[in-house]
């Protein structure tokens, strides 16, 4: 498979914020939420939530546990639009300086052979 050079910003857009707000769907869904509410707090449609909860939309990205689990802790922190804001940061953040967005990375795009994250920036992105 010839796979083009993607930047870690564009890996961030296209599956890992997906697949974060999927996480957020689900877990914000078992703490007795609405879909109508679900979708005014992540500001998204109730059809996409109920595809984020069906697993048919953001499902590519794969996290390990402990970015599930910081995913989970978020959510309960989460009561305001601005809140959802605040902790998609901090999971951002979480992957990039846990080195979890060079395995990500390389689920979806070429990533060169001797890539040092700290080298490229990738892992304090936007810090």
């Amino acid at each position: 498979m010839n796979m083009q050079l993607a930047l870690p910003q564009e890996i961030e857009v296209m599956y890992i914020i997906p697949t974060v707000r999927r996480y957020f769907a689900v877990y914000m869904k078992e703490q007795g939420k609405s879909q109508k509410e679900i979708a005014v707090l992540l500001c998204i449609r109730e059809s996409t939530v109920s595809q984020y909860i069906a697993k048919k939309r953001g499902v590519l990205a794969k996290f390990d546990d402990d970015i599930q689990d910081e995913i989970k802790k978020s959510v309960s922190y989460i009561k305001t639009t601005e809140d959802v804001i605040k902790e998609m940061q901090r999971i951002l953040k979480k992957i990039r300086t846990s080195k979890a967005i060079c395995e990500i990375h390389k689920q979806f795009s070429h990533v060169p052979i001797k890539c040092d994250p700290h080298k490229l920036g990738c892992s304090n992105a936007y810090s």
